[in-house]
């Protein structure tokens, strides 16, 4: 690496080509950005500071060049800055051949700093933006007009440039006097010998910050051949950033993504990091990985876009999406796939979809904390036998129980009556959103009506009103007002007002006048109080039974899959159901022979005990098998698998590749977890002496 300041002047004076690798992000600095540029040169330009510190430019030096070529220049980090610069000079350029200026000339400034003055065709231009902005910027420096699809960014920057010269107290000299004193540092890297990613990844806390997806892109393509670079990018990488467009969207989807591959929840800040542990080393294998990679996204896309092309599959995630329960897009992602496998069929993907929003809304009606459901979720596909599908995954809501359980009838239909849901605004406008429209075939758009209350919210109760609830009334109010039996929907709020029932029932628009079918009992009413609330709030709980189903599954079913969790760890069956052994068993060659590796080594070493523990494979100092005996445990996917094991904080010093996880199988704080490979089992070996050791001293106290 050689690192040197240089004046911005100087630096771009040279005759040369900086290339924006494809898969780079586009330009994405704004008017923020440009300000604190404009504020830099104006302060370099009226003080006595020689110089004023801009930032750095990264760019990989390829090799020798012959003397009539143009060396080209790949642009590792300073995109954002080279550009910028670019469309101040250009701006600059363009004052100058208007008013002219005794420093400098509009020529001098374009052979400079915009084109290799004696080249001609593409070595003529000193930067070369990616596919996107690359037609944007040559008509900016070109003063040609701007393309019917062009880089907003680019252009709007521009153009502060060109108001804030034209606008500025400031004479041109002055200013290019500031722009003079700018500095650069010139860090020019050895692909041979400098690891452009990690020095990438340093320098990514200046500027405008680069999302986990942009990182991860940089990771893929950074050290493939170019030919291969195009590829990738055009074939699979830019579609997807197309689709997604946000990249907080495209961050979730790769974390999703994660979670279904490794069966871990990363923290969405972490998902760069979790990848890379996932992905490395990036190999032939590559094209293959972000092949699987595009093939999710497109399933991910119609959930959070709802753009699935069937209708009806389309309204289920709208109505999982209004509950805002994203945390179930890792099961419905794995679901889908095996749609598209058809290993399911489209009657089967719609009783699913219908299950995941009737156990979210269920759930939350019954006021069961929402913590678990991620992990649920994530998990959830595991616990399906491919070959009864349906059958094993109605029977796992059934059998889920405590703060996991799918709420019963029962349950939800006691909870149903009492529930607040005004207050909770998902809840609200999806109640009615689905009670109304359940069973019509022309659905009612909720959005343009309001939700009444039929008991008004108005603390001034009137007398009549008071008169109507009876002695009671205070009471009655704060208990009901706000639940699903007082609730209902109408284009004629501000009419309806704080009127009596018996008007609200038949003035004009009002409940006996009105197309909505939650309106339709209440035209036979002559009275709204206590007893009304309640019987109404019956009724719609009886029809939400019906909207929000409860996987029913005959008893026999039921304990045959109990009996199935029971004898997880009884080897004598004869046909036992081992939960640890299916997951293997979908488990890739290599995942195996690195876990069988690591047993044998573990027998070998310790004096242990290793059993089944559900989905993983557990390790015990001794007997009887308990957590507090507990000292690691296996578990496994497709292509990952990973070790879990107790450490001691007092005495534990941290390792590289080994994560602090959030303590599912030991106490807070003292989990940690590390991923098997081929080359890393002797550092588990290690590790689990300590965790083994440590086991064994809790255990004696």
């Amino acid at each position: 690496m050689k690192a040197i300041e240089v004046p911005v002047t100087k630096f771009l004076q040279k005759t040369q080509q900086f290339l924006i690798p494809i898969y780079q992000r586009t330009y994405s600095w704004t008017e923020k950005q440009c300000e604190q540029l404009w504020d830099d040169i104006i302060i370099a330009a009226t003080n006595d500071t020689p110089s004023h510190f801009l930032g750095s430019v990264v760019y990989v030096e390829e090799g020798l060049y012959q003397v009539s070529d143009v060396p080209q220049l790949l642009v590792i980090d300073g995109q954002q800055r080279l550009a910028t610069l670019t469309l101040l000079f250009a701006a600059f350029a363009k004052a100058v051949d208007e008013k002219g200026s005794n420093e400098t000339n509009s020529k001098k400034i374009s052979n400079y700093f915009l084109f290799n003055s004696e080249e001609t065709g593409e070595k003529r231009y000193k930067l070369i933006l990616t596919q996107s902005d690359r037609d944007t910027l040559r008509a900016i420096i070109e003063n040609r007009p701007i393309p019917e699809k062009y880089s907003k960014n680019l252009v709007n920057n521009f153009e502060y440039f060109e108001d804030n010269i034209a606008k500025s107290k400031w004479d041109l000299d002055t200013i290019y006097r500031g722009i003079s004193k700018l500095i650069l540092v010139d860090i020019s890297l050895d692909r041979n010998n400098d690891d452009a990613q990690r020095i990438f990844e340093s320098l990514n806390s200046t500027g405008l910050a680069l999302s986990q997806t942009d990182l991860i892109r940089n990771y893929i393509l950074m050290d493939l051949e170019r030919d291969m670079q195009e590829k990738i990018y055009t074939d699979f990488w830019h579609p997807m950033e197309e689709s997604f467009g946000d990249s907080q969207e495209f961050d979730d989807f790769i974390r999703d993504y994660l979670t279904i591959k490794t069966g871990q929840i990363s923290n969405i800040r972490d998902v760069y990091s979790s990848f890379k542990e996932y992905a490395h080393p990036p190999s032939q294998k590559i094209e293959k990985l972000i092949s699987d990679i595009s093939y999710f996204a497109g399933f991910y896309t119609r959930l959070i876009f709802e753009n699935e092309p069937d209708t009806e599959l389309n309204q289920m995630i709208h109505n999982i999406n209004a509950l805002k329960s994203d945390v179930a897009y890792p099961f419905l992602l794995e679901v889908y796939v095996d749609y598209d496998n058809k290993i399911i069929s489209r009657d089967d993907i719609l009783e699913i979809f219908g299950m995941v929003e009737s156990y979210v809304f269920r759930r939350a009606i019954c006021n069961i904390p929402t913590n678990s459901l991620n992990k649920t979720f994530a998990g959830l596909a595991d616990q399906i036998e491919k070959s009864q599908y349906m059958e094993s995954l109605r029977a796992t809501f059934c059998l889920m129980g405590s703060y996991r359980r799918f709420p019963t009838d029962s349950e939800f239909a006691d909870s149903f009556a009492l529930k607040d849901v005004y207050n909770t605004t998902r809840l609200r406008k999806h109640l009615l959103d689905r009670l109304e429209n359940h069973g019509r075939k022309e659905r009612v758009n909720i959005d343009e009506y309001t939700i009444e209350h039929i008991l008004p919210q108005n603390n001034n109760l009137s007398q009549e009103w008071r008169d109507e609830l009876g002695p009671d009334w205070k009471e009655i109010r704060e208990k009901y007002l706000h639940t699903p039996g007082n609730l209902t929907l109408t284009g004629y709020n501000p009419e309806l007002g704080d009127r009596s029932f018996l008007e609200k029932r038949d003035m004009e628009g009002g409940f006996a006048d009105s197309p909505i079918r939650l309106n339709s009992d209440l035209a036979r009413l002559e009275g709204w109080g206590k007893s009304e609330i309640l019987e109404r709030s019956k009724a719609l709980g009886k029809k939400s039974l019906d909207v929000w189903r409860y996987p029913h599954t005959p008893q026999e079913i039921l304990d045959k899959y109990s009996e199935m969790k029971e004898d997880d760890n009884d080897e004598d069956d004869e046909e036992p159901f081992l939960k640890w052994e299916y997951r293997l068993s979908r488990a890739s060659e290599q995942v195996r022979r690195n876990i069988d590796i690591l047993v044998s080594n573990i027998h070998q070493k310790f004096d242990c005990v290793v059993e089944p523990y559900t989905w993983w494979l557990a390790f015990y100092t001794k007997k009887p098998t308990k957590p507090k005996t507990r000292f690691a445990l296996l578990n496994c996917r497709q292509s990952t698998a990973n070790v879990m094991f107790r450490i001691d904080p007092d005495t534990f010093s941290e390792e590289q590749g080994v994560r602090k996880v959030a303590g599912w199988f030991f106490p807070r704080g003292t989990e940690r977890r590390i991923s098997i490979t081929s080359g890393n089992i002797p550092q588990i070996m290690s590790l689990l002496e300590h965790s083994y050791n440590a086991t064994t001293s809790m255990a004696k106290t």
